[in-house]
Parts: structure tokens; C-alpha cells; sequence
């Protein structure tokens, strides 16, 4: 036999490896690369309403659930609500929690600033109605103001498989919603949400929201609204409407968490990939003895 020439066999076994380590490779890439960092909101985070200026409440029949309620740097005095609208949390003062309330406050800009410097994935512009009738995957979504509403009708946000999925909106002037709006989750909670508002939020009336609202400046809850996730403020009002806010508390939540790659497929693949290099290595050994 010809020794200077590549048996087929070898030379085919060579060319299954090379692709099978290049789809491996492949794989591995495109999951570290998907993941979007989650927005650590710090002990903010521990707030369902944060405000800088005031906090109103219309009617006085709105409910805090599962949060706490902070307002700094202004005094008690300009709280409107009462401790028994807050079922599961606490209302922080600025008189007697100044340390922690200072904190929250530094934290919530430390956040503002993380998701407002994302590199986006899509920019929808400044046009009315970016968002509504949309179905979103993860990522980082960037939008400008709107002649009527950023949000009329339904936003829809689709995990799509992804263990620990984060979508950050990037609101560069304000964020509004129509009246009846809404957000609808799937596959992920309101723990994976934040909206990055450079200047005011409205939420408008009847509209069921998700997510983590920071607003440079204020946020307003109108009439019946509900939102699903926080109200963080840094420098004006929340104010609100017979509203419900329900927080979740995110340190408990599987899908918290700085995300890391999807890696349970992608070693499987690898796994897969690395056996079957062992069984041609093994293969083209034996046929090269043969020889």
C-alpha cells in the first residue's frame, strides 16, 4: 500500500470530527452569548414603591403587597398611605431610616444607570405604539417618546425556553400606556423584567402591567391600574389610583440571579460530541493497525 496515501476511511473520520467539534463550539457560543445580565436592583429591590419627592394615593384605597414602601430624601409627612394598605412590608421614613433608605436610593441609581448603558437588541424609535401587539423574546429593547401611547393593547414577553431570561426596556423619554393595556408573561416572572425610564411613567387606567419601573423622575398609577413588580422613583412621585402592587420577592426566585449560559444542552452536545470523537479516534487506531 502506498504510504503517503490518506486512507478514505481516516480521511472521512477527520472531517466528522472537525464538524462535530465546530457544532459543539458553535453551540456553546451562541449560549454564552444570548444571555442577558440580569439588572441588580440592591436593596431596592426590597421596595414594591420607592419614591424621591412624595406618595400620593387617590381615594386611599390602594394595596402594597409583599413589599416595603420608602420615600427619601423628603419626610414621612409626604406619604399618603398607611401601614394597614401594606400587607407583607413595611413603610420606611426618612426620620428613622435614613441609613437604609440612603441606600436603597444609591442602589436604585446604581440600577438605573446598569440598564440604561445596555447595549440594545432592537430600537422601535420614536413612533406611536412601539410596543403593543408584540410578542418579545429576551433581550434589550430601546424606545423614544409616542404621539399617544408607547403601549396600547397587549405586549406579550416569551421566555421561549430560556431558564433565566431578562428583558430591559429603555425608555428615552417617557413611558405611557393606554388605558386597558397589558403585559402577559410567559415562562418568566416579574423579577426578569425592568423598564429603564429616562423620564416620567404613566400606567394607565385599568392597565395590568409587569415588571420593574425605574423612572429618573415619576411614576403615576391611574385609576384601577395594576402593576405586577416595583414602582422605584428617583427623584419625583409615585403617585396613585385605587391601585394593586404586588412585588415579588426575587432573592427566592429560581430565575434571579446574574444569568449564566444555558449549559445543560450545550454539555449534552459536547458530551455527545466528545464520544463520538473517542469512538472515531479509537476506530481509525484499530483500522490504522490493521493496515
Amino acid at each position: 500500500m502506498n504510504s503517503k496515501k490518506i486512507p478514505h476511511f481516516i480521511s472521512k473520520a477527520t472531517r466528522i470530527s472537525t464538524v462535530l467539534g465546530l457544532a459543539a463550539t458553535s453551540m456553546l457560543i451562541h449560549h454564552t452569548e444570548a444571555a442577558t445580565a440580569i439588572v441588580d436592583l440592591g436593596t431596592s429591590g426590597n421596595f414594591a414603591i420607592l419614591a424621591g419627592s412624595k406618595i400620593s394615593d387617590a381615594g386611599g384605597a390602594s394595596s402594597i403587597i409583599d413589599g416595603d414602601v420608602g420615600l427619601y430624601p423628603t419626610t414621612g409627612l409626604a406619604i399618603g398611605i398607611i401601614q394597614a394598605q401594606v400587607t407583607g412590608g413595611t413603610i420606611y421614613y426618612a426620620e428613622t431610616s435614613d441609613a437604609l433608605l440612603n441606600q436603597a436610593q444609591n442602589d436604585l441609581t446604581t440600577a438605573y444607570n446598569d440598564a440604561a448603558g445596555r447595549p440594545f437588541t432592537t430600537d422601535f424609535g420614536v413612533v406611536d405604539n412601539q410596543l403593543g401587539g408584540k410578542t418579545l423574546l429576551p433581550g434589550v429593547y430601546r424606545f423614544g417618546g409616542a404621539a399617544t401611547a408607547n403601549l396600547i393593547g397587549e405586549l406579550t414577553l416569551d421566555a421561549n425556553g430560556e431558564e433565566n431570561p431578562v428583558w430591559i426596556f429603555q425608555a428615552t423619554s417617557t413611558l405611557i400606556t393606554a388605558s386597558d393595556a397589558s403585559v402577559t408573561l410567559i415562562g418568566a416572572t416579574s423579577c426578569d423584567v425592568f423598564w429603564q425610564v429616562s423620564s416620567s411613567a404613566t400606567i394607565g387606567t385599568g392597565t395590568s402591567f409587569v415588571g420593574n419601573i425605574m423612572a429618573d423622575q415619576s411614576i403615576a398609577l391611574q385609576t384601577n391600574a395594576t402593576l405586577n413588580g416595583s414602582a422605584l422613583a428617583r427623584i419625583a412621585a409615585v403617585t396613585m389610583d385605587h391601585n394593586t402592587i404586588t412585588h415579588a420577592d426575587c432573592d427566592d426566585d429560581g430565575d434571579v440571579g446574574t444569568p449564566v449560559p444555558e449549559t445543560g444542552s450545550s454539555l449534552v452536545l459536547l458530551g455527545s460530541t466528545l464520544s463520538a470523537l473517542l469512538i472515531v479516534s479509537r476506530t481509525s487506531k484499530r483500522k490504522r493497525a490493521e493496515l
